[in-house]
């Protein structure tokens, strides 16, 4: 059954997890794996896409789908039913955003994934986990746009020709991590020789967040986050370590079981430390 979010739907949603809101208990989804458990708590905040996942899983038709999308260091995806049922993704079935600028792509976040489109609405069944990794403040500030974009100028300069073929031999072995090396080292340079910053702002927060937990920032206001995992972040490591092909896609399929269990708020912090909002 896919969801039609109409102005009288939502508001009837809205009203429902508000009442819900004020309840002691929640759901503790349990994603299953064959590498083990992954647990998760969905946010009040974004009651549309917490009410379809508990939908979905509800009917079991995320039972069966795959991690079919796997990079390491970033995130794992899954939960494609339309593959999976033979039927096509449906404009009419998106989920408008529900993005919220505390939100943010730490690791452990689950969140939505979606196709380009300007409203930013999510898929109707695909999430995602953060594996992520942890940033320096540097990689965090650092306008990654601006910096491709002069050091191809820088290049160009004839008293730069040796460092250029330094840069294409890297390129040539596949040298990512050197390459990123080199691009942060030549910061104070381009910034020089142009007489520019490189530097982007972000708030104090997001950066001691990523600096010491880690995640995925730059994914950050472009998607909606509507859920934490609190407990199995060392199956999502082992399933990101997994060999893929060419499409991110793992060479053996990793299948998934979610489970739903109706629990007693404070018996989820007790038992997994998930500290929940207090409320306004």
């Amino acid at each position: 059954m896919k969801i039609k979010f109409g102005i009288a739907a939502a508001v009837v949603l809205l009203t429902s997890i508000a009442v819900s809101c004020g309840a002691k208990k929640d759901y503790l989804v349990t994603i299953k794996t064959s590498y083990g458990e992954i647990k998760l708590v969905l946010f009040d905040e974004t009651p549309l896409h917490k009410q379809n996942f508990i939908e979905l899983a509800k009917a079991g038709r995320y039972d069966g789908t795959t991690f079919h999308r796997v990079i390491n260091e970033f995130m794992i995806q899954g939960g494609d039913v339309n593959t999976k049922e033979g039927t096509a993704p449906s404009a009419e079935a998106m989920i408008p955003e529900e993005i919220k600028p505390h939100n943010i792509h730490l690791r452990g976040a689950v969140a939505a994934a979606r196709t380009n489109n300007p409203q930013r609405k999510s898929s109707e069944c695909q999430f995602y986990i953060v594996q992520g990794k942890v940033w320096t403040e540097q990689e965090l500030t650092l306008d990654q746009g601006k910096l491709h974009q002069y050091l191809r100028e820088l290049l160009s300069l004839p008293e730069y020709q040796e460092l250029r073929q330094e840069i294409i031999e890297l390129q040539q072995n596949g040298d990512t991590e050197a390459i990123e090396a080199k691009m942060q080292e030549l910061q104070p340079v381009i910034e020089q020789e142009f007489q520019i910053s490189l530097t982007k702002e972000m708030p104090e927060s997001r950066i001691q967040a990523y600096t010491t937990k880690g995640g995925a920032p730059h994914l950050d206001d472009e998607y909606t986050v509507f859920g934490q995992v609190v407990s199995g972040m060392e199956v999502v490591d082992a399933i990101a370590e997994q060999t893929t092909d060419n499409m991110d896609k793992p060479v053996q399929d990793i299948t998934l079981e979610i489970q739903l269990e109706e629990m007693k708020r404070k018996k989820i912090t007790k038992l997994y430390g998930y500290q929940y909002p207090e409320k306004p």
